[in-house]
């Protein structure tokens, strides 16, 4: 299974050269521009959003059931995308698909030393599973995600690096890995963020002083009320 697409008529392939394309037409700076966002920056703005939805979660009134399990499946975002770079690595070594580039003449390939196989695309994977991660945990954030996972999945095809069935392949087992071994991982990381949450040192992690606060305060009137009618049924 040495390649997928060997046949310039193959759609796969068309479209490959369709969205490489640009690349000839753009100016210098705009493809440099891709190269950077398409190798890193896209990966450093999904860390970040997923850092902007802990904070912002985190913050919430609310007890410590909710607040545990909220950050679990933020937690479970990263861990997802390292799962399912280890899933790709057989998936990579029984396809064996080479490099666009090393196939097919005339691409403008962005990115040199790119001597891997092709399918499917860690990066494309990466992205995406932390995309549905964070969309199962917060699903403005994750809306957000998912813009940022299929812009990194068209950079890849632009930068000439992957076929756009690569970039597929690895939406697909980055939301596979990120869906199905999300209710292990939460049954796993929510009773561990429990026990950080009673932390004294810790316990910023799963709530912040405000949320703790909140959740107090919110108790309050209940606790009152019902010493209340205690008192009403004594007397």
């Amino acid at each position: 299974m040495a390649g997928l697409a060997d046949s310039g008529s193959n759609p796969d392939v068309d479209l490959l050269y369709d969205i490489n394309g640009l690349a000839k037409d753009a100016p210098h700076w705009l493809d440099r521009v891709v190269e950077f966002v398409g190798e890193y920056g896209l990966l450093f703005a999904m860390i970040l959003m997923i850092m902007w939805c802990w904070w912002t979660v985190r913050r919430r009134p609310g007890g410590v059931e909710e607040a545990a399990s909220s950050v679990a499946a933020l937690v479970w975002a990263p861990l997802a995308a390292a799962v399912a770079v280890v899933v790709n690595v057989p998936i990579r070594g029984f396809v064996e698909r080479p490099r666009p580039f090393l196939d097919h003449q005339g691409l403008e390939v962005l990115v040199s030393g790119k001597t891997d196989y092709s399918f499917v695309s860690d990066h494309a994977t990466i992205t995406m599973a932390m995309a549905v991660a964070l969309f199962v945990a917060n699903r403005k954030f994750g809306l957000v995600g998912l813009g940022i996972a299929l812009l990194e999945g068209f950079c890849r095809v632009y930068m000439g690096v992957h076929y756009p069935t690569d970039v597929i392949g690895g939406f697909a087992l980055g939301t596979a890995v990120a869906l199905l071994l999300s209710p292990f991982a939460s049954m796993l990381l929510t009773p561990l963020l429990k026990a950080v949450d009673r932390s004294s040192r810790l316990g910023w992690v799963v709530r912040s002083k405000e949320a703790r606060a909140g959740a107090r305060d919110a108790m309050v009137p209940g606790a009152r009320r019902s010493a209340s009618r205690e008192r009403d049924l004594a007397a």
